[in-house]
């Protein structure tokens, strides 16, 4: 496990983006890494904002392994993300939280008054349509699934 993590953190973002994608494309056929679901949560606070981005997406894929609901312990923190300092994260949580909502219907109705409540003026202006923008499809995805 500590081995992942390392991978995870490394000062080699190519290397840590590249272990990361294999994860999450193997998180979508297979629940192997479900397993490491705790570690991957445990990096949610990481302080530097591309392991956080690859963390949620690592998450994300692997809600649907979710029968044990780990998820219930991190949605509060997970959503926490929709607002992160760096707009690149928040981007990023916005959209993996489409695949949670499919994998987790239950959370849908959570993940919109999120976003419905989500402060985005601290954004600026070239960012905040963008961000805006995620909340809409993502929102328009997860009203599909109810």
């Amino acid at each position: 496990m500590q081995d992942i993590i390392a991978k995870l953190t490394a000062k080699d973002d190519k290397y840590a983006c590249a272990i990361a994608d294999k994860i999450i494309s193997e998180s979508r056929d297979t629940d192997e890494w479900y397993e490491f679901f705790d570690a991957f949560a445990s990096l949610l606070n990481h302080p530097k904002s591309l392991v956080r981005n690859r963390v949620l997406y690592i998450l994300s894929a692997n809600a649907q392994w979710d029968d044990e609901n780990r998820f219930d312990a991190i949605i509060s923190d997970y959503l926490s993300y929709v607002t992160d300092d760096k707009p690149i994260t928040a981007r990023q949580c916005i959209k993996a939280l489409a695949q949670v909502g499919v994998a987790k219907p239950q959370y849908i109705p959570r993940i919109l008054s999120c976003f419905q409540e989500a402060d985005l003026s601290k954004y600026k202006d070239s960012m905040r349509p963008l961000i805006e923008r995620d909340m809409m499809e993502t929102k328009k995805a997860l009203i599909e699934q109810l």
